[in-house]
């Protein structure tokens, strides 16, 4: 009757236990955005972003496929719920960026507090290195950088679905012309439908509320096919955007993803292991 009682408290307390809950989407990066997710402490993960051109340039360009553009990153976990990462692009402006993404809250289930959604904090800043299109005029370094700062609310709901909602600010320091604003409000969408284990289909969608002239640019979409195996992540996707950083794919869109502006391209993320974790 003792060693009942004893298993009985036994189980009470592990239904009390907090279990936090991981495997929301296959990396952290959704297509272009930044997911919920987190790599781990300690953990380097090496992304290289490959975009074509439109499909819809003809056979001239072999569908797009003549034309191609990349971004290569470097992101660092510093705790469970704490990134910093770098990267360099090819494309509009040829972006350096950094950011740092930041877990205040995980969701979680069973324990008490547990919460039913996770919250991301992410801020970054680009710094675009191409040579001055206008010479004549006075250009400062400033007038090169562009910020962003982004909230996602995720929430895991079983095995195979995953959704987020991700509220954007870009303010850029400089725009082309006196009628652009310099800051921009979106709101990102993001979601995941696991196929298998190792499969998994993505969307990757951003509507500009303002800043922009909507007859000009475009929302962003994305839809990728996601594939795991072991340390690496392999995503197939379509877009319509040709910018890989929040300042670009976010303000510079322009193809209509629904008239056949829609480019081909692959991520490839590898994770390694610097720093063993001691917890």
């Amino acid at each position: 009757m003792f060693a009942q009682d004893d298993l009985l408290s036994m189980v009470e307390k592990d239904e009390n236990k907090k279990e936090y809950i991981s495997g929301a989407f296959k990396s952290s990066r959704v297509v272009n955005g930044h997911s919920m997710e987190f790599i781990g402490k300690g953990v380097l993960d090496v992304r290289i972003l490959h975009r074509f051109g439109t499909v819809n340039s003809g056979f001239d360009n072999l569908y797009g496929l003549d034309q191609a553009a990349f971004r290569l990153g470097f992101d660092y976990g510093l705790g469970k719920s704490l990134t910093i990462g770098m990267g360099r692009s090819t494309t509009l402006g040829k972006d350096l960026d950094g950011f740092i993404k930041y877990r205040p809250i995980w969701q979680a289930k069973g324990g008490k507090g547990a919460s039913p959604v996770s919250v991301v904090l992410v801020t970054g800043m680009t710094y675009a290195t191409a040579p001055w299109t206008d010479t004549s005029r006075d250009n400062f370094t400033t007038s090169r950088m562009a910020y962003y700062g982004e909230v996602i609310i995720g929430r895991k709901f079983n095995e195979w679905l995953s959704l987020q909602m991700t509220p954007t600010f870009v303010h850029r320091n400089l725009v082309e012309l006196a009628s652009e604003a310099n800051d921009v409000f979106a709101l990102g969408i993001g979601g995941c439908i696991k196929i298998t284990h190792r499969t998994a289909f993505v969307i990757d969608y951003s509507y500009v509320f303002s800043g922009l002239d909507k007859t000009v640019y475009k929302d962003p979409l994305s839809i990728g096919f996601d594939i795991e195996t072991g340390g690496h992540v392999f995503q197939v996707y379509c877009t319509n955007s040709t910018g890989m950083t929040e300042r670009t794919y976010i303000t510079e869109t322009t193809g209509n993803f629904f008239d056949g502006d829609i480019r081909l391209g692959f991520t490839i993320s590898r994770v390694f292991t610097i720093k063993k974790p001691k917890d």
